[in-house]
This record gives structure tokens, sequence and C-alpha cells, in this order.
């Protein structure tokens, strides 16, 4: 059973992450052969604050957009 694990910045809809979960569990289907019911998708969003790179948070790095998607 493939478990796949997103951690991303919190701030997308509702609409965008269910997208994500089609997406990463068609990929997985597609490449490992594995049935729907096989697959877990795991969302798991942070605040900018408690996100790091380097030293330095992600509200700090954005401080006019703390909330808004990481754009990578």
């Amino acid at each position: 059973m493939p478990v796949i694990t997103v951690h991303m910045l919190e701030g997308r809809t509702a609409a965008q992450k269910a997208t994500l979960i089609i997406d990463l569990a068609d990929a997985a289907k597609r490449t490992l052969g594995v049935p729907d019911e096989a697959i877990r998708v795991l969302l798991i969003e942070m605040p900018p604050e408690h996100w790091g790179v380097g030293s330095r948070s992600m509200a700090q790095i954005r401080p006019s957009r703390p909330n808004e998607p990481d754009d990578r």
C-alpha cells in the first residue's frame, strides 16, 4: 500500500488540494500498478512560521504574504 505524504505551506484551496490528491493517486496507479483503494495520500499543512529555510522561517522570508502558498 503506497502512502504518499506531502508537506506544504498552508493556504491552498480545498479544490487545489483535491486535485493534488487525485493527480498523486493517478500517478501511483499508473507507475506502480496498484488499485485506487490501496493508495493513501496525506497532506500535511504547515503555517509559515513553522517552515524553516536555513535559519529563517517562511514568515520571515515572506512577511508581506504569510498565508499565501509556496509557489515553487
